[in-house]
Parts: C-alpha cells; structure tokens; sequence
C-alpha cells in the first residue's frame, strides 16, 4: 500500500525572497491565518529565510488552530515525519483527522493509510476504506491506487478484480506511476483484462517515463531478453540505469551481470568489469544476496580485486544468512578447504545441507559424498544414498553414477537398477559410467550380456581417456570380440592403456605384436 504523502509544493514566482518573506511575516504576526501558513511553508523550504523546521511547525501550528485545513494537514505530516517535532503518529492522526473532516484529500489520503498501518491508531482496514474512498471520490489519485489494491486484495471489502481495475485506471489516467504500472502487469499477464503485450507496454512505459522503479526495470528486463520487443542491450542498460540510480537493487545486480559478459543486443553493449563490480557492490551494500555472492565470487578469485578469501567469505556469510543457496554452498567450499575462515568439516556440512534442502544441485551431491565418507557428519551410506538420489534426480550424471555405485554395493539383488542409473549418467557422457556399463554388458550383471553393447561403451569410455575402458577395448578389438578382429588398432589402444598405467597391457603387446608384420606395429604407432 502506498505511503502517505509529503508537503505539497508551492511556487514562489517573487524573485525578492527576503522581502516577501518580511512581508508575510508581518501577516502572519497579525493573525492572518493563510500567511501564517505560508510562512511555516517558507520555514520548511528556506525560501527567503534559512530553512528552520521547528519555526515551520510553530507557525503551521498558529494556522491550524485557526482551523486552516492545508495548514493541520503540513502539521501532520511533520509529526509523521518527525520534522521540526519528535515523531508522533497520534498527533499526525489528530491533526489529518481534523483537517479530513472539513473535505481535504490529502489529510484523508494519509489518515487511510495511518488505519490501514495502525500508526497512532487501532489498525482498521473499515477506517482506512472510509477515509480512502472519500480521497478517491475528489480525485486523489494515490487514494484510488490503494483502493484498488484492497478491491484486488480483498482486504477490508469483499474481492473484486473490476473494481480494483476500475480504480487502478482512474489512478493512471491521472498520471500515478504505481498504477500505470499494475495497470501493466495486468495486460501482461491477462489478469482482469484479455492480454495485450502492446497495451503492457504501453502502460509500462509511462510507469517508467514517470521514475517508478520496477516499471523501469520491468522494460530494462523486456529489452534484456527480448520480451515483446527486439532484445536490445542499450535500451536495457538505460532503463535498468534509471532505476539504478534510484537504488533498486535488482537493477542494479541486473546492469552488473550485463556488464560483466557485455550484451549482443540492438547497439550491443561491451563488457566492463569496472561497472560490473561498481554495480555489484552498489546492489550489495543495499543487501542484495546475488550481488553478495558475487562479490564473494570476485573477492575468492581476484576477479577486478584483490584476491581475499577473507572477503569473499564475509560476502558469501552475508548472502547465505539471507538463505541464498549458491552462497551457502560457496561458504561451504571456503570451510572445507580452510579458506579464509578456519577449516571445519562440520561447519561446511551444515552449509551444504541448507544448501541442498534448498535444490542446489552441488551441494546435494557434495553432502553425498560427505555421507559416504564420514565427512563432518557420522558416515551413513543411506543419507548418501538418499542426497545422491536428490542430485540424480536433476539430471546431474556425477550423482547418477554415484546412485548406481551404491545400490551395487547396498542391494545386490537392485543390480538392474544400477544399470539403469549408469545408463542415465553415460548417455551424459560420464566416462567411468560409460566403463561401468561396458564392463556390466560384457559380464551380464544386471543386464543381459551384449558384447556388442560392452565394446560400444568401453569405445566411449576409452575416447575420453579412461585407462580400463582402453585396455578392456584392445583385448576385445584383439580377441574380435563384438567387433571385427583388427590387431592394428587393438595395438593402439593397448599402448594407450599402457601408457596411462594399466599394467597388464605390457603383456597384451607382447603376445599381439608377435602376431602382426612390422609395417602393422607402425601403422599402430601412427594412430597413437
């Protein structure tokens, strides 16, 4: 709901300040209510005089009891504000009140929202509705958005979504951005209304045009990524700017991700990591938990700073105390490795499980492996087994094979599922459950026996690299086993073996190469 409102403003076209300011101030001395007013206005502003807030309120003071209604409605809202006084919600309500019974708006405005906060006064969303409605009525455009919000809410009258939109478009009509804005969001999304992107934007942009932030940074997001109109990194940069400057923290985390890998949109918008990290910081100091990990990011790695583990810590506490998972997981990662903050196993468990009770993907798998190993936590292979499964389940192939290594070892009779989750991580191309169902085809375990399959895993495996799958490939390819018998190429992939360590190979060559011509053992080389 929004707020109530701040002192009207006055124009003074009389170039001579310090003489008006004498010449109403001898009005006011005589009792003239009007200048009185004004004089107290001129002590708010220091116009013609040095500004004084107690003068301000000791002279609204005179022009309210003399039953001046814009004069009780100034004086409420320095006892709301706390200027001049010391802040007091009564003395603002007794003071709206008073001036919201001879008609005026303003005081009604912000006697509503006084009852709908309960400040100074028994919360009573009946008063608030009351005062709001009669605001409204005379056209008081912030008094027509709230009453919309409590048509929309339900909230002290019984639900209505025309009524919220009717009042939410005499609002905008008048030019109030908060309005414009839902008035936005509604053709947006086609709540209330048929939806209409064109209209959304529409409205957007004169949310936006009148310096509403999250209108600025809704269309600074539409051009970003190109929603409902033609992605432009320049148009997002001004927009996300805007309400940058107002200190919206999200537009500020937004500029610094654009900045930190640059934009290929419209104009484009090259990479600068100096913005990248003013911005950062900018969104940070505001509380901004993205913004806090990343700086923790930038501080770990000496990215744009100094490399400060201790920083980055710091950064990373602040985030993950505000539940962000990703910070959770990297404060984790800092106490495992003792890394600006004293190693601890146990600390970065817990970091992990909140973490991983949360979905980060990692950290699910991390406490896994914790679990296995007795880690910081007591070893329980099912609590393992049942992180594992959690990170599995997310298509993370490392978890997938590690469910499959479990069950293996816990549930011998569970041996085709296994196989099923090693089939899961090597169609990810996960080299060891590549191998692992190589060697499960080869055998039959879990799985009928398919040499055919068993050498098409170990080919897969052995391409990345793994020594096993390589050697286990060459005594097939050898033995023409599932394959059509090519010493050539079984050579080859026996010296591979070899030269990764698997010891047997040595022995494999042997025997092959006294089977093959010279030429055979060079065209073997050759393929190394």
């Amino acid at each position: 709901m929004n707020a109530g409102r701040d002192l009207p403003s006055q124009t003074d076209a009389d170039a001579t300040h310090t003489a008006e300011f004498l010449r109403v101030k001898g009005m006011a001395e005589r009792g003239v209510a009007q200048a009185q007013h004004t004089l107290g206005f001129m002590y708010v502003n220091g116009q013609g005089v040095a500004r004084n807030l107690e003068l301000a309120v000791a002279w609204y003071r005179m022009a309210a009891s003399n039953g001046m209604a814009q004069a009780q409605y100034n004086l409420g809202v320095m006892y709301q504000k706390g200027q001049g006084v010391e802040q007091d919600f009564g003395q603002a309500v007794h003071w709206y009140e008073r001036a919201a019974t001879q008609g005026y708006a303003p005081a009604q405005y912000n006697l509503g929202w006084l009852y709908a906060k309960g400040h100074g006064v028994a919360n009573d969303v009946g008063q608030a509705l009351h005062w709001f409605s009669q605001a409204a009525d005379q056209g008081e455009p912030g008094a027509q958005h709230n009453l919309g919000m409590m048509f929309e809410t339900g909230k002290g009258v019984a639900q209505d979504q025309e009524a919220a939109l009717a009042w939410y478009r005499r609002a905008a009509g008048q030019g109030y951005a908060r309005s414009q804005y839902n008035l936005g969001l509604r053709y947006d999304s086609g709540q209330g209304v048929a939806r209409d992107p064109a209209q959304a934007l529409a409205w957007l942009r004169k949310a936006a045009d009148g310096r509403h932030a999250p209108a600025q940074f809704n269309l600074g997001l539409r051009y970003d990524k190109g929603q409902d109109v033609a992605r432009d990194g320049a148009q997002a940069i001004l927009w996300y700017g805007r309400a940058a400057e107002q200190g919206h923290a999200s537009s500020q985390f937004n500029l610094a991700l654009i900045y930190e890998v640059g934009h290929s949109g419209g104009n484009g918008v090259a990479r600068d990591e100096s913005l990248a990290l003013h911005w950062y910081r900018r969104a940070a100091e505001q509380g901004h938990a993205g913004a806090q990990d990343s700086l923790g990011m930038r501080h770990e790695h000496g990215q744009g700073v100094a490399q400060d583990a201790t920083q980055a810590a710091g950064w990373y506490r602040r985030a993950a105390e505000q539940g962000l998972p990703a910070a959770q997981y990297h404060l984790g990662q800092l106490h495992d490795a003792g890394n600006g903050v004293p190693q601890d196993a146990a600390q970065a468990a817990d970091w992990y499980r909140k973490a991983a009770e949360q979905g980060h993907l990692r950290a699910q798998f991390d406490l896994g492996l914790r679990y296995e190993g007795g880690i910081g936590v007591t070893r329980d292979s099912s609590q393992a087994l049942a992180w594992y499964r959690r990170a599995a389940s997310q298509d993370y192939a490392p978890a997938q094979y590690m469910v499959g290594l479990l069950i293996d070892r816990l549930d011998a009779g569970a041996q085709s599922e296994a196989a099923d989750w090693f089939h899961k991580a090597a169609d990810q191309q996960h080299a060891l459950a590549q191998f692992e169902l190589g060697l499960r085809y080869d055998c039959g375990k879990g799985v009928e026996q398919d040499v055919e399959a068993a050498h098409f895993w170990y080919l897969c495996a052995a391409r990345q690299g793994h020594a096993r799958a390589q050697f286990n490939l060459g005594v097939m390819i050898a033995a023409g086993q599932g394959v059509q018998r090519d010493l050539v190429e079984a050579y080859a992939w026996l010296q591979r073996a070899g030269g990764a360590g698997v010891a047997q190979a040595s022995r494999y060559l042997t025997r092959i190469a006294a089977a093959m011509e010279p030429h055979m053992i060079e065209q073997a080389q050759k393929l190394l």
